[in-house]
């Protein structure tokens, strides 16, 4: 049995309000582009498509379900997957996810793709817990953003996940890290093979 998970809202619906039921088996063609009607979409790991959430579904509360799916398959880079048949066989307990892993998980994403010392630096020093100050966030987006000037991850993936050390907004900026991250990794690393529940379980070993 091959096994995906699948995020509904709290009345079992996804995306355009597509109704799922536990045990009923569901089909698509298995043709287009990931995106399109003709997949029924999955994530390979339930870590990840709760980090991912806010860039795809933003489904509030979210409930969590373990699938069997068969058919064709098609990967988008360990962001998500889709299957042409599914079904839902069980919910999970969801795992609960803190704004500071969500920012970790941001960091560890953006140090994959970004090598610059002076950022890399404050990364390490966030991560670390020695300095989470606003202002050094500020520096060190500033400095990604010059380094990183025209290229599509630059500014939005740094910047977000700098921005989430400010104490009162951490919440927002955490959820923010992950959509503009996940959204420019995808686009930056398309020909490179990053581990993405690698990254995620190690996010939330804080």
């Amino acid at each position: 049995m091959k096994i995906a998970y699948k995020l509904t809202n709290s009345k079992m619906r996804t995306y355009n309000g597509f109704q799922w039921e536990l045990g009923k088996w569901y089909k698509t063609t298995g043709k287009g582009d990931l995106c399109s009607p003709g997949w029924l979409h999955f994530y390979s790991d339930p870590l990840i498509g709760l980090f991912l959430n806010p860039i795809h579904a933003n489904i509030k509360n979210p409930r969590l379900f373990r699938a069997e799916v068969k058919g064709k398959g098609l990967d988008d880079n360990e962001t998500k997957c889709g299957y042409s048949r599914a079904r839902l066989i069980e919910e999970l307990p969801v795992p609960q996810i803190s704004p500071v892993q969500r920012v970790r998980f941001a960091i560890f994403y953006a140090k994959k793709m970004y090598k610059g010392k002076g950022w890399n630096k404050w990364a390490d020093n966030w991560l670390s817990g020695k300095d989470r100050t606003e202002e050094s966030a500020a520096s060190a987006a500033y400095i990604a953003r010059i380094a990183l000037s025209g290229t599509k991850i630059a500014f939005y993936a740094i910047k977000s996940a700098a921005s989430a050390v400010k104490s009162t907004m951490i919440a927002f900026y955490a959820a923010k890290s992950v959509v503009d991250v996940a959204e420019s990794a995808f686009y930056a690393t398309k020909n490179k093979k990053i581990n993405l529940i690698r990254i995620a379980r190690k996010a939330m070993e804080e």
